[in-house]
């Protein structure tokens, strides 16, 4: 099992290695951290011993098609700092509380910063159980806000049941290669879960349904509390006419 591992992290540091070509998001993004609160924010977990805090394999294609989907200035890609190493992969629920943590950390401060914005997450291979551990003990009102939740090579897949626990079904989609082990329940690594790139715009396309539904709905919501808003000013420019006119306190 550790071979297996050992030899997909050579695998993987040629596959990172080899040119690709140009895009938006590198193999780090801090978005969210550095520049704060846009439309939609999305974090996400890169697999063990990729580089930066994105990855190579999926993280920064996902993350392309969603700019070029909403406009590059109102999406805002938060890579997760996490180890990703290869030990925690072994361990119950596929990755360690550091990593879950971090994750947690993250969606925390978006949701908190940011109530007016749609939130998204993703992950591949361990990256994937990262989402599963962080966003299923989430407070309610964070995951709430979560519109959507890509998951690529997920090595959590037959341990769950096909969802993250505790959270809704229809937000969350699992993306498996014809071949790729992991989902299976195992760790051996085929080349199959090394090609998830190729399977990204599957990934931009949930997100982005999953985006305009929620904004959608935020929309929606504004509109309610500004005409509330817009009905207690009335009410109360009536009661201080009628106050003005007839002298005449009104108990509200």
């Amino acid at each position: 099992m550790y071979m297996n591992a050992i030899v997909a992290a050579a695998i993987i540091g040629l596959a990172t290695s080899t040119p690709i070509e140009k895009r938006q998001t590198g193999s780090s993004s801090s978005e969210f951290s550095s520049g704060g609160c846009r439309d939609v924010l999305f974090a996400f977990a890169r697999g063990s011993t990729e580089i930066g805090n994105m990855g190579t394999v999926v993280g920064p294609q996902t993350s392309d098609g969603l700019k070029s989907n909403f406009g590059a200035t109102a999406v805002a890609t938060e890579g997760i700092e996490y180890a990703a190493a290869l030990a925690p992969n072994a361990l119950p629920g596929g990755t360690d509380a550091a990593s879950k943590q971090a994750m947690q950390d993250v969606l925390n401060a978006m949701a908190s910063k940011c109530p007016d914005s749609v939130i998204v997450a993703g992950g591949y291979s361990q990256g994937a159980a990262v989402n599963h551990r962080a966003i299923e003990s989430l407070d309610p009102a964070v995951q709430d806000q979560i519109a959507g939740v890509i998951l690529y090579g997920d090595t959590q897949k037959q341990q769950d049941n096909s969802q993250i626990p505790n959270f809704p079904v229809d937000k969350v989609k699992i993306i498996c290669q014809p071949g790729d082990l992991v989902c299976n329940g195992t760790l051996t690594i085929t080349p199959a879960h090394l090609t998830y790139g190729a399977r990204a715009g599957e990934g931009v396309d949930f997100l982005t349904q999953q985006i305009k539904g929620a904004q959608a709905k935020l929309k929606a919501r504004k509109a309610k509390r500004e005409a509330e808003a817009k009905a207690k000013d009335i009410v109360k420019g009536l009661k201080d006419r009628m106050v003005a006119k007839k002298g005449v306190k009104i108990v509200a």
